[in-house]
């Protein structure tokens, strides 16, 4: 039977994407791959692979000639050396508009956990204080400016619920059109205005550390931070840095530059950082939802491929 190998995957089970590969006609196999040499050993024989963080490399791809499409789970395709895949004729498959509602609304969360000082009110009471003050100065939501970077299916998502709950709205994004309410800017003025950045723009060579040191000595003293994106975008050392001097009040991150966070990260020192663990985009529905789409994204790219041939 003809393999399919998901190079790793750290939910509970696999067994929706069991099912789809199996009616399917094809045999699956679960790895758990974190390097690429590890993909080629997992991937031999492989007529297609589906990837939750593990590198598919040039190097994976000249490894398993027989690979024909290469799948992954969610939207991000950062894992994956597109241009190798293209340069072979492989389909290259993905499930990117699946949790737009569920990022969504975890960015609102963390916009108001900070603006609103919720951590901190939670933090004071359980450590016995009982004062409104706990959770620091805050501000009225329609007294304060929502920056957000990326205007497509998530960020446009982010700035209606953020216009909802009355906060001004700006964005930056020159590929998209403007979502009614929201004014486009250009990035600097949006740093130098925002009293908070949200991050929803896509992660490519292009906005690699695009929230630098430079970008956050532009930010408005005091401003928060939120990152649903990808941790790759902000330099964490230099938000570290801005962090501790207090030239940024804050920052609330579902996304890491080094997933899982480990014990000796300095973000965990913090007593202003709100830390989720890369958890945006899941609910139970969701989290089906990705899996059966991204299994089934796979099939049919496989039987449109035909039997013979990797074009």
């Amino acid at each position: 039977m003809t393999r399919i190998v998901i190079t790793d995957c750290d939910h509970p089970t696999i067994e929706i994407e069991r099912a789809i590969f199996t009616r399917a006609g094809y045999e699956v196999e679960l790895a758990q791959c974190r390097t690429a040499d590890e993909v080629a050993t997992a991937g031999a024989g492989a007529v297609a692979l589906l990837a939750q963080y593990a590198p598919i490399t040039d190097a994976v791809l000249a490894a398993l000639p027989f690979v024909r499409v290469v799948g992954t789970y969610g939207a991000s395709l950062d894992n994956v050396e597109l241009p190798a895949a293209a340069r072979r004729g492989l389909r290259v498959v993905n499930v990117p508009d699946y949790g737009v509602d569920e990022v969504a609304d975890h960015t609102l969360g963390l916009i108001l956990a900070l603006t609103r000082g919720i951590v901190g009110l939670d933090r004071a009471v359980h450590a016995g204080t009982w004062d409104f003050r706990g959770g620091g100065e805050l501000h009225r939501s329609s007294s304060q400016q929502v920056g957000v970077i990326g205007l497509g299916r998530i960020g446009s998502a982010v700035a209606r619920r953020a216009l909802a709950f009355r906060f001004r709205v700006v964005a930056a994004d020159p590929t998209r059109p403007a979502v009614e309410g929201v004014r486009l800017v250009e990035l600097e003025e949006l740093l130098a205005t925002s009293d908070l950045v949200s991050v929803t723009t896509r992660f490519d060579p292009s906005t690699r550390h695009l929230l630098n040191a430079a970008a956050f000595a532009r930010m408005k003293s005091g401003a928060y931070l939120v990152n649903t994106s990808r941790g790759g975008v902000v330099d964490q050392a230099a938000l570290v840095d801005a962090l501790r001097s207090g030239h940024l009040g804050g920052a609330a991150l579902d996304v890491l530059e080094r997933e899982p966070i480990t014990p000796d990260d300095p973000l965990l020192s913090l007593p202003n950082v709100v830390l989720t663990p890369h958890a945006a985009f899941y609910s139970r529905e969701s989290l089906v939802e990705m899996k059966r789409r991204a299994a089934e994204a796979i099939t049919v790219a496989l039987a449109d491929l035909g039997p013979v041939g990797r074009s």
